[in-house]
């Protein structure tokens, strides 16, 4: 019994494929019914030892006709539809992603060509992946913005660099020397002024009113008597009174001891000490800052501050010692229009103050501020002098060999 309900005709021409969310699918094949099976031919192809229509409806298979061109048809439709697109969604994606991938490589070849200075040429390498791949031609390079940094400078340019480095590397700061210099210069003044201080005290006239040789006053004065009235007078330059400690003192008999002219010369010879000994703590304050500072910041930097000032020193008693043997009289006359003015120093053989302190008496108070300087700086440049132990070098071979066997001596029982 034969179907005779009309077949659908079908097209043979590919239908357009429906917009889907294909996120979710898998990669197995969405229409696999129409994959034709493995023994379907496509139409007009006859299967072997089929025999021809006209046979079939001579042997009398015309009621099966019509079912097997439906049959060649759809066959032939299914064919078409597997020739025109991939037989899977999976085969689709790979389709697509190879085409991407080459129009990706060609950009990417071009975008890569690598850039190189002004004028300069490559080629590019033909690929070796694929079909289609060819030689590359050449392209202008552009210099690169750090293609200077590879030029060397002129040789005379890197001798003037290197040695502006290595200047740099070896200079010293500034602030340790200038505190050497001063350091060197405060020395010699804080030592003089600290000699005079000592020549000015009750001690000094004790010893030089009590030493054998010393003058005697011609006028009466006792040794007792010069103790009394001259300590008056050393105690009057280191206080803080006025005239009337030295203007109110009067002999046994009722008269003044000082005329008014010597009174106002003590007065003026106050000021000066009075200054002087200021000026002397001040330099003393800025010494031990400069000590400080260069304890902390310069290795060595105090001894050789010392050393220096005690050399200038040397030479600054020296220079003055010289010229006060060759000519004292000279020299103390010079000292006092330093000091004080014309006339206002100058007295007669029987006032006070030539009694108490006659022309021996300086002189043996010059002697005693060089030699207290002369000690003290002589001292300092024995402790200070550069020897390679205190400027930190090593001691020569004989000399290392030397400390070492007493070394070893030593340490033997």
């Amino acid at each position: 019994m034969n179907d005779e309900t009309p077949a659908r005709a079908k097209s043979a021409a590919p239908q357009p494929e429906p917009l889907l969310d294909t996120s979710g699918d898998s990669d197995e094949p969405a229409f696999s019914w129409l994959t034709p099976a493995a023994g379907d031919k496509p139409a007009g192809e006859k299967p072997a030892g089929e025999k021809p229509a006209a046979d079939k409806s001579a042997s009398g298979g015309s009621a099966l006709e019509e079912p097997g061109r439906e049959k060649a048809a759809r066959n032939q439709a299914a064919a078409e539809t597997k020739t025109a697109q991939p037989e899977s969604r999976a085969d689709r994606k790979a389709a697509e992603a190879a085409v991407g991938s080459s129009a990706a490589g060609a950009s990417a070849a071009a975008a890569a060509a690598p850039r190189t200075s002004a004028g300069a040429t490559s080629t590019t390498g033909s690929s070796s992946d694929g079909p289609g791949s060819s030689a590359g031609s050449p392209v202008f390079k552009e210099p690169l913005p750090t293609s200077a940094l590879h030029v060397r400078p002129p040789e005379e340019e890197v001798e003037r660099r290197n040695a502006q480095r290595e200047s740099a590397a070896n200079a010293k700061p500034v602030a340790p020397r200038v505190m050497q210099v001063l350091l060197a210069i405060f020395y010699p003044l804080i030592l003089l002024i600290l000699a005079v201080r000592a020549v000015t005290s009750p001690l000094f006239l004790w010893v030089e009113y009590n030493r054998p040789g010393f003058p005697g006053d011609g006028y009466g004065f006792s040794t007792d008597d010069r103790m009394t009235y001259g300590s008056y007078a050393v105690d009057y330059l280191s206080n803080w009174a006025g005239p009337r400690y030295l203007g109110d003192l009067v002999h046994r008999g009722g008269e003044k001891l000082f005329k008014d002219g010597e009174v106002s010369h003590m007065a003026d010879v106050k000021t000066v000490i009075l200054s002087t000994f200021g000026a002397g703590a001040l330099l003393l304050l800025l010494a031990l800052i400069a000590i400080l500072y260069l304890r902390r910041r310069s290795t060595g930097g105090i001894r050789r501050g010392l050393f220096a000032g005690s050399i200038i020193t040397l030479a600054l008693i020296l220079g003055l010692g010289t010229l006060a043997a060759l000519g004292w009289q000279q020299f103390f006359t010079e000292f006092h229009r330093i000091f004080f003015a014309d006339g206002s120093w100058t007295f007669s053989l029987d006032d006070t103050l030539i009694r108490l302190f006659p022309s021996q008496f300086w002189i043996d108070a010059g002697i005693v501020i060089a030699g207290l300087v002369l000690v003290a700086s002589v001292v300092t440049l024995v402790l200070t002098w550069p020897t390679r132990r205190r400027r930190g070098l090593a001691p020569k071979p004989a000399q290392a060999d030397q400390e070492q066997a007493d070394q070893v001596k030593a340490d033997q029982p």
